[in-house]
């Protein structure tokens, strides 16, 4: 069994374009996230193999609200389309 730090997390004040790169450590996490959407959204993207390409590891959040989501440890970004005034915070969600 995987137990997970109840103290990880990424926060990302008032952000308008994709965020650098920042690594998790897996496991189940909650995506809490506000903004002004204006018809764009956020997707949390995960590095891939080739260690080149992002792929989309978490359905776009196109309105304020909260997802739940289980991630492998990894490299991760929230890419930014449109959105802006965007505030999220990524916390693991504590497994025992």
């Amino acid at each position: 069994m995987v137990v997970t730090s109840i103290n990880e997390a990424r926060t990302f004040s008032n952000i308008s374009a994709t965020t650098a790169a920042f690594g998790l450590k897996g496991g189940l996490y909650a995506v809490t996230a506000k903004g002004t959407w204006g018809g764009g959204n956020i997707t949390l993207q995960r590095l891939a193999f080739d260690a080149t390409t992002y792929v989309t590891c978490l359905t776009a959040i196109t309105a304020d609200g909260y997802a739940t989501v289980s991630l492998p440890a990894g490299t991760y970004k929230l890419a930014v389309t449109i959105a802006t005034a965007v505030y999220v915070d990524i916390v693991a969600i504590a497994a025992g």
